[in-house]
């Protein structure tokens, strides 16, 4: 049966209209971005192949162009549109925490973090840069790699603080396996961060870890 069919209330479309896009469930919202089906089978029939050919919405997201272009009643041209609408998605996340945003809510910061690190397919270490009252100063992607003692260093970090005049930090980092369980060595290295940062007054407030679409807090997990 064609969605056009289905009862006003079901259609994806008027679903959000009347109800808004937290109500729809990762098949209907994807529906909604592919607009049509294929032959004999809808878009929300089509979304649910879809989702379980590659695993989740964020997989799905976040696949290679051959891999996405490859998958039935998708291709370039969708590919493409994807790409804009998750570049959108960061720039609005990156608006709302331009310079001179007071970070109030921890949601909202988890929230930008996830959104420019967890498509990066390397892990990629990131400091969010404060002043005393908790503007937001910059945001810095500063180390690249395996993140350890090796690959991270404390020095670098200072001076990026010192070159910003900061006052706090946020550390954020990305784990492509999609487990945001901390590592020993990412408790290390913030712990060695915050006595670097110490000698020159300069607060850590916590450094999240990015996954998929999930965020660990490691002051949440008291190791701050």
């Amino acid at each position: 049966m064609p969605i056009t069919d289905w009862p006003e209330q079901e259609r994806p479309r008027e679903k959000l209209l009347s109800k808004g896009a937290s109500a729809l469930s990762d098949a209907e919202l994807l529906a909604i971005f592919l607009r049509t089906g294929s032959k004999g089978v809808t878009a929300v029939d089509l979304s649910r192949l879809l989702l379980t050919q590659f695993g989740s919405l964020t997989d799905l997201m976040h696949a290679d162009q051959a891999a996405f272009c490859a998958a039935h009643g998708l291709g370039q041209a969708k590919y493409v549109q994807l790409q804009a609408v998750l570049e959108m998605s960061r720039r609005y996340l990156s608006e709302k925490l331009t310079n001179g945003t007071v970070l109030k809510n921890p949601r909202d910061t988890q929230a930008f973090l996830k959104s420019q690190l967890r498509h990066q397919q390397r892990e990629v270490f990131a400091c969010l840069f404060l002043n005393t009252k908790h503007c937001v100063i910059g945001f810095e992607e500063l180390f690249y790699g395996t993140l350890d003692g090796a690959s991270v260093h404390p020095r670098e970090v200072v001076k990026r603080a010192l070159h910003h005049n900061a006052a706090a930090v946020i550390f954020a980092h990305n784990h492509p396996s999609g487990n945001a369980t901390p590592s020993q060595a990412d408790i290390d290295i913030t712990k060695q961060l915050v006595r670097a940062l110490g000698l020159i007054d300069v607060r850590v407030l916590d450094h999240i870890i990015v996954a998929a679409n999930t965020a660990t807090s490691l002051a949440d997990l008291g190791h701050l």
